[in-house]
């Protein structure tokens, strides 16, 4: 399948034109230069500098850690960090004074000493990721940072964590992957949902062949985000109203799109080849701004009509011949579902509504049954510290699950199972999905960021997690639930 960019710069004229009537925020001159450069960028040539599938660092005695960011989801994050032997924290980097306070409050009461501060302009973290008693640069901000706090980290001899998406554009995909070849740094996007407890049961049924092959996958992340989305307090600076009023396709995939992806040895084996997405129009927050405008002049900016759309629709094909349908909808009132649903030739699974359930023919397995494979398949990783990361919390324990394993991996020099190749690939959905939607659902090729090594990488067996040391990372005693709840 390749992309024609003839048809491409003729749809795109049309597309520039409708992007233009209904009110979008950039003019059609730049919505098209951006299409361009995301088509140039699709197929520029890459050569693989170092296969970092499969790598090892040199391990870590502690992992010591500069944290950035301090808003919605930050505390939480630093509670869980602080809970892990091995760890150390070395400063915190935040621009709010009062959330930067919250930060040092939160390590003052786990009984930690004061750490450097850093907060003084918008780019402080580059002084923190120049520091030379860091390991680890783990970020929890706003998309747009992602990418450059990641890079910087890892050319200052950093590894490299940061919330999802990776990425917003498939050069910044590009230099992930380009930076953490050369310095031999990890970069790893938080994708909790990899983490979740039947998430990594189907995945060991999986590579024990109790699935058979696998034909395809549903995924997507639904789930209403409108009041805090509009909250003043939640999103002071309402970035993520800013990036659903530019942003025309799936701009959160990874929560869906990662757990099928390693169900299908995606980097490792397979790779993701093309995609097509279609975007429904917005039907929801125009409307509740017009609202809320009525009565509070703050959300009179976003009185424009000018959101995208609701849901995004997108229907993956791998090399080998596997689909994903994969959706995004955070606009509409419906139940929260991450789709996921697995179907092999031997068997399939379902996870929503809820609970996850399993079939080998028309009928669910009773509950007795489930409970069998329960006992069968949990994988080891589960056993040794699902109860634990259940009681710390954070979405039912896969949040610590996700932080205990990439410790570990870099405490011990073991390969992540979710490297910067995982990263690069599940983040390109974002702007990949862009391109489509704004040329008829027209389909695009997926970059192979793995310049072809895809073919011999092999699977990283998260669900046996073979840690070196395995008493040390554990969760200190003297901490309960209630302390961490600062």
């Amino acid at each position: 399948m390749k992309t024609n960019r003839r048809s491409f710069i003729k749809t795109a004229g049309v597309a520039g034109t409708a992007i233009l009537s209904t009110g979008g925020f950039a003019s059609c001159r730049s919505e098209k230069m951006q299409f361009e450069e995301t088509l140039n960028a699709v197929t520029k040539k890459h050569t693989q500098i170092f296969n970092m599938c499969g790598y090892g660092a040199p391990k870590l005695e502690k992992v010591r850690i500069g944290f950035i960011g301090l808003g919605n989801r930050g505390p939480s994050s630093l509670r869980r960090l602080i809970l892990l032997e091995g760890v150390e924290i070395k400063a915190l980097c935040e621009i709010r004074k009062e959330r930067l306070a919250l930060g040092e409050k939160i390590l003052k009461d786990a009984g930690l000493p004061e750490v450097a501060t850093y907060g003084d302009s918008e780019d402080a973290w580059k002084q923190m990721c120049q520091r030379d008693d860091i390991d680890l640069i783990y970020q929890v901000t706003p998309w747009r940072l992602h990418t450059p706090v990641s890079v910087y980290a890892m050319e200052h001899g950093k590894h490299a964590a940061s919330e999802m998406p990776a990425a917003l554009t498939i050069d910044d995909c590009w230099k992930l992957v380009e930076t953490s070849e050369q310095t031999r740094r990890h970069f790893m996007m938080l994708e909790n949902c990899c983490y979740d407890f039947f998430e990594l049961m189907v995945l060991n049924m999986v590579r024990q062949g109790y699935f058979g092959d696998i034909i395809h996958a549903d995924a997507g992340y639904l789930h209403d985000q409108t009041e805090i989305s509009f909250s003043k307090t939640q999103y002071p600076n309402m970035w993520l109203l800013r990036e659903s009023q530019t942003r025309n396709g799936n701009h959160y995939p990874t929560h869906g799109l990662g757990p099928v992806c390693q169900v299908m040895d995606i980097n490792r084996g397979d790779r993701l080849e093309y995609m097509t997405s279609t975007q429904s129009n917005d039907f929801c927050w125009g409307k509740k701004a017009a609202e809320l405008a009525k009565t509070d002049s703050f959300y009179k900016e976003f009185d424009t009509n000018s959101f995208r759309g609701n849901m995004n629709t997108s229907v993956i094909r791998t090399a080998k011949g596997k689909t994903i349908m994969l959706q995004h909808d955070v606009t509409s009132p419906r139940p929260y579902s991450r789709l996921y649903m697995v179907s092999g030739t031997k068997a399939v699974a379902q996870k929503y509504p809820l609970p996850g359930k399993i079939a080998t023919g028309e009928t669910w397995f009773a509950e007795e049954q489930m409970q069998e494979l329960n006992e069968k398949y949990t994988p080891e990783i589960v056993k040794r510290i699902g109860e634990m990361a259940k009681k710390v919390g954070g979405h039912g324990g896969m949040d610590f699950m996700m932080d205990w394993h990439l410790i570990d991996c870099l405490r011990n020099g073991l390969p992540l199972d979710q490297d910067v190749y995982d990263a690069a690939v599940w983040s390109s959905i974002v702007p990949l999905s862009e391109w489509s939607v704004s040329n008829g659902s027209g389909p695009i090729q997926i970059p192979d960021f793995t310049c072809g090594s895809y073919h011999k990488n092999i699977p990283v067996d998260i669900t046996l997690s073979k840690g070196g040391n395995t008493g040390v990372r554990m969760i200190r005693e003297n901490e309960t639930e209630n302390q961490q709840k600062v």
